[in-house]
């Protein structure tokens, strides 16, 4: 999630509230795209009323992978690549530059973590730190958890200068 911390922090608690009362009314898991339309048609009654939050919404339900992009405004976006918030143009840049559909699982965690560093080390609106997730069919798991300072000396030198 990006924007304004208490309303992020809001919005996924209130958004896993619901999940989870769908999950015991009806004995399954809520679906990818179900859970982005309820967080989409929940924040768009506060359209215009200065909400600022943009997140995207990823799971891996019985249709498999899915990742949807929702912002404050209650719109919601179906796609394969996301990055939000101030430091996404940063992001993009790294994941536009090395990705490939033939990509380990190791490579594009390096290359997740690579665009996560570039866009907090670069953008100052962007936290200190880079948590990387993996979704799979079993559930997520937390790859990595880094200080963008250290990640700033391993990645500095692995670079030559131009």
């Amino acid at each position: 999630m990006a924007g304004g911390a208490a309303d992020c922090s809001f919005w996924e608690r209130l958004l896993a509230r619901q999940c989870r009362i769908y999950e015991l009314r009806n004995k399954e898991r809520i679906s990818v795209a179900a859970a982005s339309k309820l967080l989409a048609n929940m924040v768009y009654q506060y359209k215009g009323m200065g909400l600022s939050m943009g997140t995207m919404v990823c799971g891996w339900d019985k249709r498999g992978p899915g990742l949807y992009y929702v912002d404050s405004e209650g719109n919601r976006v179906c796609g394969d690549l996301f990055a939000v918030g101030s430091g996404s143009m940063y992001a993009y840049g790294v994941v536009d530059s090395g990705l490939r559909h033939d990509m380990s699982v190791e490579e594009a965690c390096d290359l997740g973590r690579r665009a996560i560093y570039q866009a907090t080390y670069r953008d100052a609106y962007s936290g200190g730190q880079v948590n990387l997730y993996r979704v799979h069919g079993q559930g997520w798991e937390r790859v990595s958890h880094d200080d963008v300072l250290q990640l700033h000396h391993h990645f500095g030198t692995l670079s030559t200068p131009v």
